[in-house]
């Protein structure tokens, strides 16, 4: 029988350089934009005009800049707990679930309070939002903790699921209790009170005192994963169970921590999209950010400070994707393109610094 096998292996090499790990995004973002140059000349553009469309012109000017980060802010919040879940060995999916239930705890919680004649100010409101929102998503990812836990069930699978049952419950919600009744009958809520939206931060855009309290948790964070007993515990716990147990440490409680810590960075991100650039519940209040944050993570090398330069990296994509429909008539699906391109080289370098590839004779 002929052997059919690929002539190319991977051999594991033997000490993996740490530097080159480092480097590897940086390799990713590189391969991702000469194949997107090459994507657009198939596609009949100008490379070098479409990625001055893509990349530059999203930067051009305060108020664009502005929108760069605002949209850093629940990609980052978001991969702030999946990179806490991964270096647990916790494979949560469904950050945009959790996402969408601390939009619903959020918006919920300003409606009750943004009534004719009300006497609480917008501080407040905000503050008792933003708990509500973390308590919605902390609750919808212990969903998963529980059913892991208590059968064993997949975590990927059920927070997965888990998340397109939250976007059936936004539906219900902006169609009924909070329907606005003097909406036209539009699947929305009422448009929040100016004083229960989030301050701007820059004058003149739409970026809001979120993107500060994001940094502060990228700083919090750090020092959670990297400096505190807690995080370390955390960490052994999800990847070495039985050395975990030896020291006395919890996998159950590596993984009930990891899974509410995501839930609640993500119920954060969405409780900030609804009293911040959206203003009311909407049917859809993401556009995939639960998602796309877990190539932020990995982007990031499941680093605090590195989750923001790739929430920058991926901003830029969803933004550039909206130009090139606008100024180039193409698809705006062309940003998912250069996401899912970014995952695969990453993956692909990622591979090649732990192995190196062999050339394997064929047998006579």
């Amino acid at each position: 029988m002929a052997d059919v096998r690929s002539p190319l292996t991977l051999a594991p090499r033997g000490a993996p350089s740490r530097a080159m790990a480092y480097a590897s995004p940086v390799f990713a973002l590189v391969l991702t934009l000469l194949f997107g140059a090459l994507l657009f000349l198939v596609l009949g553009k100008d490379p070098v005009a479409a990625l001055k469309v893509f990349l530059a012109d999203p930067l051009r000017d305060q108020r664009a800049i502005g929108e760069v980060l605002l949209k850093t802010v629940p990609l980052v919040l978001c991969a702030l707990g999946l990179s806490v879940c991964y270096r647990a060995n916790v494979w949560n999916i469904g950050a945009d679930g959790q996402l969408v239930l601390g939009g619903i705890f959020a918006g919920a919680a300003v409606l009750v309070f943004d009534t004719p004649g009300h006497t609480i100010g917008g501080l407040p409101v905000l503050i008792i939002a933003s708990l509500a929102g973390i308590v919605g998503g902390m609750l919808w990812a212990g969903v998963t903790a529980l059913l892991k836990d208590r059968f064993n069930a997949n975590e990927i699978l059920v927070s997965l699921m888990l998340t397109y049952i939250a976007q059936q419950l936004l539906l219900w919600v902006v169609n009924g209790p909070l329907k606005d009744p003097a909406g036209m009958n539009f699947p929305q809520s009422k448009v929040f009170s100016p004083e229960f939206l989030l301050p701007n931060l820059l004058p003149g855009s739409r970026l809001h005192v979120g993107f500060a309290v994001m940094l502060v948790l990228v700083a919090v964070m750090t020092v959670f994963i990297f400096r505190s007993f807690a995080g370390f515990r955390l960490q052994v716990g999800g990847t070495a169970p039985l050395a975990a147990r030896y020291a006395g440490f919890s996998s159950r409680k590596a993984l009930w921590s990891a899974l509410l810590i995501s839930g609640a960075t993500a119920g954060l991100a969405g409780a900030f999209e609804v009293t911040g650039p959206i203003g009311q519940l909407l049917p859809s209040i993401s556009p995939g950010y639960g998602f796309t944050a877990i190539i932020v993570a990995f982007v990031g090398r499941l680093h605090p400070v590195g989750a923001v330069f790739g929430g920058i990296v991926m901003s830029l994509f969803y933004i550039g994707g909206e130009m090139a429909q606008s100024r180039l008539g193409l698809p705006s699906a062309l940003g998912w393109v250069f996401q899912g391109m970014l995952l695969f080289f990453l993956l692909a370098c990622d591979t090649l610094i732990d192995n190196r590839l062999r050339w394997r004779a064929r047998a006579a």
